[in-house]
């Protein structure tokens, strides 16, 4: 991803340049670490981009957690920053790329778009971590009638379909680029005709961040429709297992399972594993119920709390585990003297949100956005009020 590497340079000129800047906003330091933070509007998105000093290089990158989708944007606002900064660059890998910024796309869409988004198909599936997109662009293009929405977090990969979107002319294919885990919550109940999860990372090692679970198959069968499926295709024998134990938690569930199907369209993987005679299992969940339409406000606001003299050193250091979600302030920024800006963790044990919080004197808030509405996150929301309003 963009970055660039930097002589040694006087940290004191960033805020300095703040009022001449056309895209810094505010510099903000880590109380405990030598990490430092700009931060940046540019093309009407906010984020953050980081300072990592070291004796003989500074490395200015972006950031992870608020970091737009659009790469080009990246690379355009750290060239910008380091001609206002007049910073000495020792290497640099930001090009910029002259192919048309296909993430403006209306087939692109941002999860909070979904707070109040209108579906314009009857029918709709989703496939949850596509890949190349081979399987999701044969779906939308032999389904006409159905809206498919491709969940992805590999950035590049969500870039090559949307290009492939372009070129096909498909018009039933909406991209998100974030957490299937998370992303369910944010639907309708019994709205999906269908959900895909081919070939999902086994995660051998770290269980807790498989895409199925306990939480995400209550969620598909709430979203999915009255006969609608679940699809697990997998060519790992563990997880194959871990699915089947998982699915039958469920106390009424119709399960069918069937191994090395031949499906009419596959990745190159999945070509590569056959001809390797490696075995590849199917299951499917048919989901036997009508579930109840949600109708729940959960309000993300900070309300009350803002900056008052001394909370950076009140703030709990710890990770805070509570009944069903955590809290961690991992790293604590000051910004002046009156505001800070707080890296912080929360949410569910298996699906995380990673956020920061912005406080002044006046408002505190989400930086760059509120976290994704689901009940789990709004508990920890209300604890972090209680915590941070001393």
């Amino acid at each position: 991803m963009p970055h660039l590497k930097v002589q040694p340079f006087n940290h004191s000129m960033i805020s300095e340049s703040l009022p001449q800047s056309k895209i810094m906003t505010f510099h903000a330091k880590s109380l405990n670490e030598k990490d430092e933070l700009i931060g940046i509007v540019y093309e009407g998105e906010e984020f953050l981009l980081q300072l990592k000093p070291d004796i003989q290089s500074t490395l200015l990158k972006y950031d992870k957690v608020t970091r737009p989708l659009k790469v080009n944007l990246l690379k355009e606002a750290l060239d910008i920053v380091s001609k206002e900064l007049q910073l000495e660059i020792i290497s640099s890998n930001i090009a910029i790329s002259n192919t048309k910024p296909l993430l403006s796309s209306e087939y692109f869409k941002k999860i909070k778009d979904f707070e109040n988004i209108t579906f314009p198909k009857d029918k709709v599936s989703v496939e949850v971590g596509f890949g190349s997109g081979r399987h999701l662009l044969y779906q939308a293009q032999k389904n006409p009638d159905t809206l498919f929405i491709g969940l992805e977090i590999h950035t590049p990969s969500a870039q090559q379909v949307l290009k492939q979107i372009e070129l096909q002319k498909l018009e039933n294919i909406w991209i998100v680029n974030y957490d299937a885990r998370l992303f369910l919550e944010m639907l309708p109940s019994n709205i999906c005709e269908k959900i895909f999860v081919h070939f999902p990372v086994p995660w051998d090692k770290k269980p807790h961040r498989r895409v199925i679970s306990s939480s995400f198959l209550n969620e598909s069968i709430r979203v999915l429709k009255e006969n609608g499926r679940l699809e697990l295709r997998t060519d790992s024998n563990k997880y194959f297992w871990y699915a089947l134990e998982t699915f039958f938690t469920i106390p009424k569930v119709e399960v069918e399972i069937r191994k090395n199907e031949a499906l009419e369209v596959i990745s190159k993987y999945e070509a590569r594993w056959k001809q390797q005679e490696k075995d590849i299992y199917d299951v499917y969940v048919k989901c036997r119920e009508y579930s109840k339409e949600r109708n729940i406000v959960l309000d993300f606001n900070f309300n009350i709390v803002k900056y008052r003299n001394g909370l950076e050193l009140k703030i709990p250091k710890k990770a805070l585990v509570f009944d069903g979600y955590f809290v961690h302030f991992e790293r604590i920024f000051k910004i002046e003297d009156k505001r800070l800006l707080i890296k912080c963790a929360f949410g569910s044990f298996d699906r995380p949100e990673h956020k920061y919080i912005f406080l002044d004197e006046e408002s505190c808030r989400y930086f760059v956005s509120p976290p994704v509405k689901t009940k789990v996150n709004y508990e920890a929301h209300k604890k972090m009020m209680e915590l941070l309003n001393v």
